[in-house]
């Protein structure tokens, strides 16, 4: 790999720039960054959306590359054929998320400067665009430090800034607590700016125009980033160094959420839609990450197939197909059988797999950032500490509904001719769920929310259901190893890219002790 392929993740700030564009017409008004030859504050904001694309819409090179083989074995998203060796986590895995996450950075710092190039009138006036960028920035950096922890930030993406000297770019590692520190603090004061700030007239077309994730609705930012501060809290609050800031700021969002609302409702979700498959953001290309042949990538797991038969989840029939000879029933690939027994049921169609019609074939699936399913699971957790069972079971019970609903809402999106769409889930049947589940007879509440969460992140949220599994243990899950496997137990995180370590050398190896998939990140203390 060329010195110029690693500067593109960790230094250079790409000028890739866009035309205004509405969410109704993409296709239409966006244009590929790097054939503009202007850019401009806001146009260099959906440039940052646009690099951080391939990590919020489902697309082949996280499905196929990064997930496949990693995240959705580790913790069941998927029924794997076992292998040798198949716990290492592989390079190519976090090459491929590491390189888009730092695209996207690159265009945030050049974004930032911009911004700071603009006289104090225009930053008055567009500082809503700031606020927006640093919220999206945060959430895909909190994914990637629960990735793999310490990792090159506050000096990275800065060619530009540095006039192009390529010998002061390397970037410097920064530690996972210092990172969460800076969000959690900048995301506190967003907050409570975003109460009182009023987007001026001559901005407000313009923030709409190119706000791709909430078409400049200011009171789903207020929520996009309350939530988001939430989870980031919630991920820590067991962590000596966050404990007790994260119990207080915690409360005080909860317990104000006239001042600090949330995603609570489907219609409030944080999430980029599809809306021209012609356009440079869509997520097509998903079909060969699940339908590829030989690689048997779209197999219901046994714990997941097991669990939603068992409570009758209306989830089910939208999220997965019977296997043609499974005589009626869902299967899910048992990951204790050995390889030749499971390549065996893999050839012979009775086992269930992925809905093509709501997700391989469907060509609209949404990319999303924060669910009112989430959040609402994130309130029960909360609730249950604090001994209010009455509000946690509400909330945990709303998180149930919402999640039915978000999935069967994201099967409809789909334009797939030859696989029929599921039918909808009746309000019976998804009372009947809610009643199934049945939160007042569970010993452990947390053990529930857990599981619940993890049925409903599914696929779509592969990388905050890895860290939520990871920080509340639950659900449990045993892969099986060969005598001869390098890594024999389920990482606790993924290891940095190769190419750090090459062309990054002097930083990376200030870090190297702590490379290992074997070692937690500070806030796993299960």
């Amino acid at each position: 790999m060329k010195k110029s392929v690693l500067f593109m993740g960790l230094a250079i700030a790409a000028l890739s720039t866009i035309t205004s564009c509405k969410k109704s017409s993409f296709g239409e008004y966006y244009n590929d960054p790097s054939k503009a030859a202007q850019t401009s504050i806001e146009k260099q904001f959906t440039g940052m959306i646009y690099d951080f694309r391939a990590l919020i819409i489902p697309t082949y090179g996280n499905y196929f590359i990064t997930l496949r083989p990693t995240i959705n074995l580790y913790i069941q998203n998927l029924g794997s054929i076992n292998q040798a060796n198949q716990l290492v986590p592989g390079s190519a895995a976090i090459e491929e998320r590491w390189n888009k996450y730092y695209a996207g950075l690159a265009q945030y710092k050049e974004f930032l400067r911009l911004f700071d190039k603009q006289n104090e009138k225009e930053k008055a006036e567009k500082r809503v665009i700031l606020l927006a960028a640093k919220i999206i920035f945060y959430d895909q950096t909190q994914q990637m430090v629960d990735l793999v922890g310490d990792i090159p930030w506050t000096q990275a993406g800065l060619l530009n800034t540095n006039n192009g000297d390529y010998t002061i770019s390397y970037p410097k590692y920064d530690k996972a607590t210092d990172i969460y520190t800076t969000m959690l603090d900048d995301l506190k004061s967003i907050g409570a700016e975003l109460n009182d700030l009023e987007v001026p007239s001559t901005f407000a077309g313009a923030f709409r125009t190119q706000d791709l994730i909430n078409n400049g609705n200011m009171d789903l930012w207020k929520k996009y980033c309350n939530s988001l501060r939430l989870r980031m809290l919630t991920r820590v609050s067991e962590s000596s160094q966050f404990s007790a800031r994260a119990q207080t700021e915690i409360a005080s969002i909860i317990e104000a959420q006239d001042k600090n609302p949330l995603i609570l409702t489907n219609a409030d979700n944080a999430q980029l839609d599809i809306f021209n498959i012609n356009s440079d953001i869509k997520s097509e290309d998903i079909r060969g990450a699940f339908e590829t042949d030989g690689w048997y990538a779209n197999f219901g797991s046994k714990p997941m197939i097991d669990a939603m038969v068992a409570t009758a989840d209306p989830r089910l029939p939208i999220l997965f197909e019977k296997g043609e000879k499974s005589a009626g029933k869902y299967l899910g690939l048992d990951q204790s059988l050995g390889e030749n027994e499971q390549s065996n049921l893999a050839r012979g169609g009775t086992l269930s797999f992925y809905n093509r019609h709501t997700l391989s074939r469907n060509k609209y699936l949404p990319g999303i950032l924060i669910s009112a399913s989430q959040v609402n699971f994130l309130l029960a957790e909360y609730y249950n500490k604090k001994g209010n069972n009455t509000e946690a079971k509400k909330a945990f019970e709303n998180g149930l509904r919402e999640s039915v609903n978000l999935y069967y809402d994201i099967s409809t999106k789909s334009d797939e001719q030859f696989v029929a769409a599921p039918s909808k889930p009746t309000a019976t049947s998804i009372e009947n769920f809610v009643k199934a589940v049945n939160w007042d007879a569970a010993s452990n509440k947390i053990q529930l929310i857990a599981t619940h969460k993890w049925l409903h992140f599914n696929l779509f949220q592969a990388v905050e259901n890895w860290s939520e599994q990871r920080r509340l243990d639950y659900p449990k899950f045993t892969i099986p190893t060969l005598n001869s496997d390098r890594q024999k137990t389920i990482p606790f995180k993924l290891t940095l890219p190769q190419t750090e370590a090459t062309y990054n050398t002097t930083n990376y190896n200030e870090v190297k002790d702590q490379d290992s998939p074997n070692i937690k990140l500070f806030w796993d203390v299960n």
